[in-house]
């Protein structure tokens, strides 16, 4: 079992074919004593874990791995660090050039205002919605990942070496959308306490359009769990939600509960199921049903069966009130998807006083995608005098994508 140190200092690197698949206890309790050896990817990085906490002769290891995932270690049951197949090389070729190839693995602390933030877990959840792929899902993101949380105070939290488990005085470093909900839901009860007169619709919808699609360094935010390409609105929602803003949305998309009935309608949802879901027998299917809710986004999905190349059309109508100030004037401005048409009209909605309601509508012309490509864009709303800018991610992709 390793020793509880803060840090290894100045070991010596030990590589080989034979050693660095670290999966042999017996193999590995011949290597040099206080080394710290270097493992290759063979793609079982939890048995390489187990089989170096075993060992009693070695100083610590280096991991690889190419799963992204991997990276969001919660603990290491030993001194170690887990780097990429890229940085591998580089270690491999420093290890091969030096006479007395040498490494320090220190505890890690934490460092602020070095990484990009934000980007899309490997293990959210992703849309489309299976069972309303008209509204898309996700909404918004946010943090959910290495959460310092509360915890059971007579549970473990990390292990050390085989036997050795450590608590941490009732908090855990926890990831999962788990974590991330209780953000999204405390900025909803902050938006609740601040605005008392908005609907729950309208509280979503404030986060929705103020949401940023930006990471801190300005670019597209990454998505983890797709190689680190530009995420989709499938994976991150309009974007992470950005709590100050959403205090003043500008504009917001309000929803009654017959817009939901019409929905559940228009789902084919039966009278009883209705009921189960509302509570109440205030509701029916009398008035229109309808799949274009009034929601902050616009999603065109399409059979992936229909020939390549075909175009297709999808038509919205949405409803805007405005929460801003008097006598607000907005002109849209359409970022479209690559290859799709987006029509607005009208292209500006003048509000003379608070509260005031305006509608426009959209079209959607595109074609269908044989290789199955998501596609998305954004309409955004932007006031003359500069102060809001209201945006909704645009969405066309095949029936099956997100799977």
């Amino acid at each position: 079992m390793f020793p509880l140190n803060a840090w290894v200092k100045d070991e010596t690197l030990i590589y080989n074919k034979t050693l660095s698949k670290c999966d042999s206890l017996k193999l590995l309790s011949e290597a040099p004593p206080r080394g710290i050896i270097v493992c290759d990817d063979t793609g079982f990085l939890d048995d390489q874990m187990d089989v170096i906490d075993s060992v009693t002769n070695l100083a610590g290891a280096i991991f690889a791995s190419t799963d992204p995932s991997r990276f969001d270690l919660e603990s290491m049951s030993c001194p170690g660090v887990l780097i990429s197949t890229t940085e591998l090389d580089t270690v491999i070729d420093y290890i091969k050039s030096s006479d007395n190839p040498t490494a320090t693995i220190k505890f890690q602390q934490t460092v602020t205002g070095k990484e990009v933030a934000s980007s899309v877990a490997d293990y959210t959840s992703r849309g489309p919605s299976p069972n309303c792929p008209a509204v898309l899902k996700p909404d918004v993101m946010a943090p959910g990942s290495l959460v310092l949380a509360s915890w059971i105070p007579n549970g473990y939290t990390a292990t050390v070496g085989t036997n050795t488990l450590l608590s941490s005085e009732g908090f855990h470093l926890i990831s999962g959308t788990s974590m991330a909900c209780p953000h999204a839901s405390g900025v909803a009860a902050l938006l609740r306490g601040a605005h008392r007169e908005w609907s729950h619709a309208a509280i979503r919808s404030a986060m929705m359009t103020t949401a940023n699609e930006l990471d801190s360094s300005m670019m597209a935010i990454k998505d983890v769990g797709r190689n680190f390409t530009a995420a989709s609105p499938l994976a991150m929602g309009a974007g992470h939600v950005v709590p100050n803003k959403a205090m003043d949305p500008g504009l917001v998309y309000d929803a009654a509960p017959q817009d939901y009935v019409s929905l559940l309608c228009s789902m084919n949802f039966t009278r009883n199921q209705i009921m189960t879901i509302t509570r109440s027998n205030g509701y029916d299917c009398s008035e229109s049903s309808s799949l274009d809710l009034n929601y902050p986004s616009f999603v065109a999905f399409y059979d992936k069966n229909v020939t390549t190349g075909v175009m297709l059309t999808h038509r919205f109508r949405r409803v805007v009130t405005n929460v801003g100030g008097a006598g607000a004037r907005y002109e849209v401005k359409v970022v479209a998807p690559e290859g799709v048409k987006v029509t607005v009209w009208p292209k500006s909605l003048a509000f003379e006083k608070k509260n005031e309601q305006r509608d426009y509508n959209v079209e959607i012309v595109y074609p269908s995608d044989g290789k199955g490509r998501v596609l998305y864009g954004s309409i955004v709303w932007v006031e003359e005098s500069g102060k809001h800018a209201v945006r909704s991610p645009i969405v066309v992709a095949p029936t099956s994508a997100g799977k």
